[in-house]
């Protein structure tokens, strides 16, 4: 059922981790150049991947138990995704000439879990209303 609350839930992450971050840098350096997480090619590829298993599952929705595991999948991801923006901006030199302000970008990852837990929560409910009328039969 593609008409279900979850699936409003992923379509948004799909929206942050899919578009958002083309928009929002990671990073302002002094000097007003703009770090994007394109200039990274591990940030491109884990948002790439967590961008591709939103799709996945919502394109999953008859099989709810493994919407539910790609989803779990997906918040892994993108706890790691937040752990690589947190341990480059901890490395970054603050003190030199070329101070940084950290920008949006650093906090999408936080909006696609909190989303995703989301979807998560709602997918689970499903299947324990699915589960309880089965029962009844």
């Amino acid at each position: 059922m593609i008409q279900r609350i979850q699936t409003i839930y992923l379509l948004l992450a799909f929206v942050v981790t899919g578009i958002l971050p083309f928009v929002f840098p990671l990073w302002t350096m002094s000097d007003g150049k703009d770090y994007f997480f394109m200039q990274n090619q591990i940030y491109v590829i884990v948002s790439g991947l967590s961008t591709t298993l939103t799709l996945l599952s919502i394109i999953s929705y008859k099989k709810r138990q493994n919407q539910f595991v790609i989803g779990r999948l997906n918040i892994i991801l993108n706890l790691i995704l937040l752990g690589l923006f947190v341990y480059h901006s901890l490395n970054l030199s603050g003190e030199t000439l070329v101070v940084s302000e950290k920008g949006i970008g650093m906090f999408l990852p936080i909006l696609a879990i909190v989303l995703l837990v989301l979807a998560n929560k709602a997918i689970k409910k499903d299947e324990d209303l699915v589960k309880s009328v089965d029962r009844l039969r």
